[in-house]
């Protein structure tokens, strides 16, 4: 195996990693906005579900801060791999802050490039070209 290849693999699994933690976080948050509804559908005391909802909460909690783990391995990854002249490797669809031009495309039919759109809000499809 070469390092480029190490590296694209490397890459594919934090991708899917970051990708688990967004989706945990997502299920977690969903299950804990439905926890006050199902505990008035059920005519519930308060007190009853409590612990329910401290536990939900801190499941976000925690979950948000395993993504800001991630988050700084991801950097520290990236940075060794420009050490050691990787600097091609890239997963995922979602253009990532730095990127000139963006790895995710960024032309338009026209020839428009979007490049300055990155890191900034999401236009609606007839805004970007």
């Amino acid at each position: 195996m070469t390092r480029q290849s190490i590296g694209e693999a490397l890459a594919a699994r934090l991708y899917a990693a970051e990708t688990a933690i967004d989706r945990a976080m997502a299920e977690t948050a969903a299950l804990t906005a439905a926890l006050p509804g199902a505990r008035a559908d059920a005519y519930l005391s308060a007190v009853t579900g409590q612990r329910a909802f401290s536990g939900a909460a801190a499941t976000i909690g925690a979950l948000a801060e395993a993504r800001g783990h991630l988050v700084q391995t991801h950097n520290t990854l990236t940075a060794l791999a420009r050490k050691l002249g990787l600097d091609a490797l890239a997963s995922g669809p979602i253009d990532k802050p730095g990127d000139t031009p963006p790895v995710g495309g960024g032309l338009c039919p026209e020839g428009d490039t979007v490049h300055g759109m990155v890191n900034k809000s999401l236009p609606t499809a007839s805004e970007l070209c």
